[in-house]
């Protein structure tokens, strides 16, 4: 079983590159919850065809929806919210396929972490009643048929606290942590497992995208003038694909700069699972962006899609307002984190709801009927509990390979 798990996981990463690869299957051994945020096509391989779950109003769904695939960032018009922050695996789907991947990161957080520590600092029984926390809160929005936005007025909690922290971040203090000044211009730092040396090659091409992207989109050419092209580290799902963080002139050196990440994407990771016909996306970069768009209530403030061949990016800005709610901070408080399960179930069922009747995804009304069947909540909850018991037994298996 061992080799099954360790061979499943490198059928899937083939081709990616080898040192980021490495960097990433370092990061899913250091816990079991990261362990689970690498392997979203495991959890799709698994998930039986004859599931009832599976017979469920169909939803535009961030495919690899748990725990911190929620973040803050600046929408375009200029106001901060907290909201869905990852699109990479988007699809039209089953609307529960988010809703139990998501319950599964609740159960699976309760496990025992890096160092003993439990990654949400709470006892099983605790994340049960979290998970089922999440349900009525997703449940109940549904079937108000209603969507809504989470911003610093009307967040609660653990997102209230990060809202209102990022008042306090300034763009310079930002660029000041990933570039150094030179002169009267800025350069991008290498800084270890964050950025790495992108070769001459790559820069010259990164350059002709942006500036292609920018002439055909009619963007202004001095605001996007490129300064600096380098290789960006992020993520646990997409590390080993291509990736970069670019320095743009922005609204003047040194200190009106901008940072942008330009983020390869391949096909989902749901693709050979999904029963439905999807549209005929331009590129897979496409299909993350439109589906982010119809999802979150506003769009981040830069939102592109580059193709180059047969390979296609998103570009979007890098903020000093991107951030995510630190898991930890709870410190187990039952009541910070059960006002964090309300607002990631309400924001689960508004997405839905938002982006409802485009494309084959279901309409609000059917969105209403089936948050008032009763049969698919105990559904969702006894799979995530089978399945957290999975992932923890693969997590293991995976350890033993060094």
């Amino acid at each position: 079983m061992a080799n099954n798990i360790l061979n499943r996981i490198e059928k899937f990463n083939f081709g990616l590159n080898p040192e980021r690869l490495k960097l990433k299957y370092e990061n899913m051994r250091s816990d079991v919850f990261s362990f689970f945020r690498g392997t979203c096509h495991l959890f799709y391989e698994d998930f039986p065809d004859d599931s009832p779950l599976n017979i469920a109003p169909l939803a535009w769904i961030c495919g690899d929806l748990h725990l911190e695939n929620f973040g803050s960032f600046k929408g375009d018009n200029r106001l901060v919210y907290f909201d869905m922050n990852d699109f990479d695996e988007a699809v039209l789907a089953p609307c529960t396929w988010d809703v139990v991947r998501l319950v599964t990161s609740i159960i699976v957080g309760d496990g025992f972490a890096g160092q003993g520590q439990r990654a949400l600092k709470v006892d099983e029984s605790t994340s049960i009643d979290l998970a089922n926390l999440y349900l009525d809160t997703y449940s109940s929005t549904l079937a108000k048929g209603q969507a809504r936005s989470v911003e610093k007025e009307t967040a609660k909690g653990l997102v209230k606290d990060l809202l209102e922290s990022l008042e306090k971040r300034k763009r310079s203090d930002f660029l000041d942590r990933y570039t150094q000044v030179k002169g009267d211009k800025r350069h991008l730092s290498i800084i270890k497992n964050h950025i790495a040396p992108a070769t001459a090659e790559q820069k010259i091409r990164v350059k002709e995208l942006i500036t292609a992207w920018r002439e055909s989109t009619e963007k202004d050419a001095d605001f996007f003038r490129v300064l600096d092209v380098q290789i960006r580290i992020a993520g646990t799902g997409s590390l080993g694909l291509d990736r970069y963080v670019i320095l743009i002139e922005g609204k003047g050196s040194p200190q009106g700069n901008y940072l942008l990440d330009m983020k390869e994407e391949r096909t989902s990771s749901l693709a050979p699972y999904l029963k439905v016909p999807q549209p005929q996306w331009g590129s897979q970069a496409e299909r993350a962006i439109n589906i982010q768009q119809r999802v979150q209530a506003t769009p981040p403030a830069l939102l592109g899609v580059i193709v180059d061949g047969d390979q296609s990016y998103t570009l979007r800005e890098l903020q000093p307002t991107q951030d995510k709610v630190n898991l930890k901070s709870g410190d187990g408080k039952l009541g910070r984190l059960e006002k964090l399960m309300q607002t990631m179930g309400e924001i689960t069922a508004w997405g839905q709801i938002r982006s409802g009747g485009r494309q084959g995804s279901a309409i609000t009304d059917d969105f209403i009927a089936f948050a008032h069947n009763p049969d698919w909540r105990e559904q969702v909850l006894v799979y995530a509990r089978s399945y957290a018991q999975q992932v923890r037994k693969d997590y293991q298996e995976f350890c033993q390979k060094d």
